[in-house]
């Protein structure tokens, strides 16, 4: 089966950078949406940043100008650069794709387990 696995999260101070990395593993054919989703305590959880196979990109108002979605579809990954960190940055951070495995005919949409930021002030 398909699974997606974040790292790269840990503690930060405000203003410094993080680079978080997802990874696919398993029956893999093909690979469409993949994108970063984070909830803070008590918050509900909200779409950060995506990207499309071809490379079109879409964030958050929140993070624009600061945190950089990218992938290789060579290695089934997608990152997240996160750059001039604020403390309302802290959140566990959760990796999203929508997967069509081998032996499917459709897409299934995973998620990964989440990776904690911890922005300080």
């Amino acid at each position: 089966q398909a699974r997606l696995v974040e790292s790269g999260g840990g503690l930060v101070q405000a203003g410094g950078s993080l680079r978080l990395s997802c990874a696919a593993s398993g029956s893999i054919f093909s690979i469409s949406v993949m994108g970063w989703y984070r909830q803070a305590p008590g918050k509900q959880r909200e779409l950060v940043a995506g990207i499309t196979k071809g490379g079109i990109t879409n964030y958050a108002d929140s993070v624009k100008g600061r945190f950089t979605i990218s992938r290789d579809n060579a290695k089934n990954t997608v990152y997240l650069q996160m750059n001039s960190l604020k403390p309302e940055d802290t959140a566990v951070y959760y990796c999203n794709a929508e997967i069509m495995e081998r032996v499917g005919d459709k897409y299934l949409e995973l998620w990964g387990q989440g990776t904690l930021v911890t922005v300080s002030s």
